[in-house]
């Protein structure tokens, strides 16, 4: 293990280094990386706010680093913890298994998160990302020696983002209002999490927060409060989380001497963007200005105090968003658009019912979740049904029913690439999807009446970019649609390691 203190007296060469790797015509490898992915981040909102930004933090990024206006995720269906982990791996759900935040666990038939670890007692780990992470590589690549750290207002964002090797992954715990770092983790990040709390414990003043507009009177605008029981999962969804990642991070680089040697270090952050307390966007357009000038001092704040500590060439840092927003449901009926509600328990016990008659009762569909059923194999097993004969009735079955555009399968999507799938597929993964995938037609309603659980319908993209700046990045706008699985081997060149192990995309440069 490594002397960080030792490393110090390095930094007085470094100047004579750099001038150094100029003349021999090499670019200097970064001594930190800041890979941060915002949360439901979109570019029309990310523009509109541009004459109210500070000269160090989005416009400094749009201005002076490398801009690809088009990005994009190469699967259909995006959440936050699908979208993490593509960027992380450089691959997609098909190979990193992350298909969303939750799905169906086969044993139990009941939805489990996707950092949950049944083998340490359900607490948060990355056991379930089947795949390495570009924090991986970097620990294999430097024997260990590198920091990598995660930090994310909630804890799906942050484990998944800081992968299996990390020393750290750092979330706001809603259910205690205290910083956390799961027990996965090196103990080494215990001592600075108890200063952490110490400094920045939201439960000790949560109950006094007022939120109200930046820069403007308390009785103008918006003026929130955070109450009740969920009070944390509010704060989690407020421009005044971003504050806290910040600080976080600065804190971290300072005690764990990130970025001090000449070995490469990792820092992935997740910010929010998305509207508070997931309400429909036109109900809560202040609160969204708000966020976007309090996230652009946020990072502002990141980039001159790296900048400073460190050296402006030394730091990469890293931009993009998770390619998705919270829907708003609008009463699209109320406006003459075509609209409808698809209902997914009724459509697996229709089918039960239909292969009962046939095949004799029994219940073949035997779990659902979203817009996927789960297939009872052993039952079909007993009854001597082929799979593939199953899958091919309930696809000509549910294309029957109204609101459904298409049905996909499991053996469909395992059984060879077609450009009309391709991105269906790559959210797929056999061990956690469903069986059979519905598509619904957009502007429907996906209804669970036995959950309650109702979530719409879109096929609609959310514009966001990828921005890389700093460590000799040249500012250029690139119009070429590009996908996020393009960003882990992008920074695994930059820092001259291996490309995590199931990333087969090209680097954006």
């Amino acid at each position: 293990m490594r002397n960080r203190y030792i490393y110090i007296t390095l930094l007085a060469v470094l100047g004579w280094n750099a001038e150094s790797t100029a003349q021999n015509g090499t670019r200097q490898v970064p001594r930190l990386v800041v890979n941060i992915t915002i949360d439901q981040l979109r570019s029309d909102f990310l523009e509109a706010y541009t004459p109210l930004y500070c000269s160090d933090g989005f416009r400094k990024l749009m201005e002076q680093g490398a801009v690809y206006e088009n990005a994009s995720y190469p699967m259909q269906q995006t959440d936050r913890s699908s979208a993490v982990s593509t960027v992380i791996t450089g691959s997609v759900p098909y190979f990193h298994s992350i298909i969303g935040q939750r799905w169906i666990n086969r044993e139990t038939l009941l939805p489990q998160l996707c950092t949950e670890d049944p083998r340490q007692n359900g607490a948060p780990s990355p056991a379930n990302l089947s795949v390495s992470t570009l924090g991986d590589e970097l620990k294999v690549a430097t024997h260990g020696e590198a920091r990598v750290f995660a930090i994310a207002p909630v804890c799906d964002a942050a484990v998944l983002s800081a992968g299996h090797a990390a020393d750290g992954a750092l979330w706001l715990d809603e259910q205690t209002g205290e910083w956390t770092n799961a027990k996965y983790y090196s103990r080494q990040t215990d001592i600075p999490l108890l200063s952490t709390n110490k400094l920045y414990e939201v439960r000790d003043y949560i109950d006094h927060v007022i939120w109200t507009p930046f820069g403007q009177e308390s009785d103008s605008g918006f003026k929130h409060t955070f109450k009740g029981n969920k009070k944390y999962q509010e704060y989690q969804t407020s421009a005044l989380i971003n504050a806290h990642i910040t600080d976080l991070a600065l804190s971290y680089v300072i005690n764990q001497m990130m970025g001090a040697d000449l070995v490469t270090d990792l820092l992935c952050l997740t910010y929010y963007a998305g509207p508070f307390n997931h309400q429909p966007v036109t109900d809560c357009q202040q609160e969204i200005r708000d966020t976007y000038l309090r996230l652009d001092r946020s990072i502002g704040q990141l980039i001159t105090r790296l900048e400073k500590s460190i050296g402006a060439g030394n730091v990469l840092f890293v931009l993009t968003g998770t390619g998705y927003c919270d829907p708003d449901y609008n009463d699209y009926s109320r406006y003459r658009i075509p609209t409808g509600t698809f209902y997914i328990n009724r459509a697996a016990n229709l089918l039960n019912m239909y292969f009962g008659a046939t095949w004799g009762q029994g219940r073949y569909i035997e779990a659902w979740y979203g817009n996927e059923l789960y297939i009872n194999h052993k039952l079909l097993e007993q009854k001597h049904v082929k799979l593939n004969d199953f899958c091919l009735q309930a696809k000509e079955f549910l294309l029957q029913m109204e609101g459904v555009r298409n049905v996909y399968t499991s053996l469909q999507l395992m059984g060879g690439d077609n450009s009309l799938i391709t991105k269906v597929r790559n959210g797929f993964h056999p061990s956690h999807s469903g069986d059979i995938i519905i598509e619904v037609t957009p502007g429907w309603n996906i209804l669970n009446e036995d959950t309650g659980k109702d979530r719409l319908s879109q096929a609609s993209t959310i514009p966001f970019p990828i921005i890389l700046y700093g460590a000799g990045i040249q500012p250029v706008k690139v119009q070429t649609p590009v996908t996020t699985d393009r960003i882990a081997p992008t920074i695994a060149r930059a820092i001259r390691i291996r490309a995590p192990n199931a990333c087969n995309s090209e680097p954006l440069f």
